[in-house]
Order: C-alpha cells, then sequence, then structure tokens
C-alpha cells in the first residue's frame, strides 16, 4: 500500500536539495535568456513522463507562464507524431531528436534534454548534434546524472534515484528557468 505521507516527505527532502543548484539555475536561466534575446529557440526533448515535461515547458514559453509578454521561441521535440514515427521507422528510434536538431537547431538555440537516467541514447544523440551546431546545451538528469553529464555545457543532477520525484524536481526547475526568461523578456 501506497504510503503517501512518505512520498510527501521524500518530495520535500528532494526538492529542499535543489538548494545547492541555485547558482547553477540562474547560470542557466541567464544563458537561455541571452539566447532568446538574440533571436534564438530553446528546443526541449524527453522521453516518456520527460517527454510530457518538456512538452509543458515549452508551452510556458510560447503561451505565457504568468504574464502577459510576446511570445518566447520554444519547442518540444517529442510531440510531432509524424516527425517521431516516421524517423523511428526509416531511421532508428535512437536518432528522433538528433534529426530534428539536425535540421532546426542553430548556433545562437540552447537544447535542453530531460533524462531521469542521464543515459537515454536518443537524447545523448541529440545534444551531439546540438554541440555540432554550436547550441547551449543543458542537461536535467538524476541519480547520479549519467552520460549527459559528460556531454552538456550544464547539467543539473537532481539528488534523488525515483523517477517520479526527479520528475517532480524537473517541473520545478523548468518553472523557475521559464519564469526567469519571462521577466527578463516583459521587461524589453
Amino acid at each position: 500500500m501506497l504510503n503517501i505521507l512518505e512520498s510527501i516527505h521524500e518530495h520535500q527532502q528532494v526538492i529542499k536539495g535543489l538548494e545547492v543548484l541555485v547558482p547553477q539555475i540562474e547560470q542557466i536561466s541567464q544563458r537561455v535568456t541571452q539566447a532568446v534575446q538574440q533571436g534564438g529557440t530553446v528546443f526541449w526533448l524527453g522521453n516518456g513522463g520527460s517527454a510530457a515535461d518538456a512538452q509543458h515547458l515549452a508551452a510556458e514559453l510560447i503561451g505565457r507562464f504568468t504574464q502577459e509578454r510576446r511570445a518566447i521561441p520554444s519547442l518540444s521535440l517529442s510531440t510531432d507524431t509524424s516527425v517521431l514515427t516516421c524517423l523511428s521507422n526509416d531511421y532508428d528510434y535512437s536518432l528522433v531528436f538528433a534529426r530534428q536538431l539536425e535540421g532546426l537547431c542553430h548556433a545562437q538555440d540552447v537544447v535542453v534534454g530531460l533524462s531521469t537516467s542521464g543515459n537515454s541514447p536518443n537524447v545523448l544523440k541529440g545534444m551531439e548534434v546540438a554541440k555540432q551546431k554550436g547550441a547551449c546545451t543543458v542537461g536535467l538528469t538524476g541519480q547520479q546524472g549519467g552520460k549527459l553529464m559528460a556531454c552538456t555545457d550544464f547539467c543539473l543532477t537532481v539528488p534523488s534515484k525515483i523517477t517520479a520525484r526527479i520528475q517532480e524536481a524537473h517541473i520545478l526547475i523548468g518553472h523557475m528557468i521559464c519564469e526567469w526568461v519571462e521577466n527578463a523578456v516583459a521587461k524589453q
């Protein structure tokens, strides 16, 4: 039987553990803001629950988060079923993000990869292409960071091994980044 109180306490402990990441979150938020102000796009990618989080965070920037302002260029690469199934069928699922970034990504962009393990092959290959394009790469992961730590410019590792808690933290981190960027854009 699920112990709801235990889940709440785990969540609180993980969120409290994010305090050490504040300087990195600020640095990433500044970098994303700079990219957007220079005409760049924020690309988000992930699988499963992380795909849903990528879609959610892209929508916060395209739409509005907490205030009215211009749309901020942002796109989740896990939402176009025709592209995803085409690439999976004609190539390989490990290339679904890499191929999209090959066609869409530019040096002034930021690519954010969400992977609770840090070892998702398609996220890693996407980051590889983003780096080749000269884009800034950001990883959101958990556990020990996985391979994503070694192939990104910035990598935030949530201090947990529990997928649900990692994803909850990723949404909080994503919301903080979106709020920072939105505040900067709204002042323009």
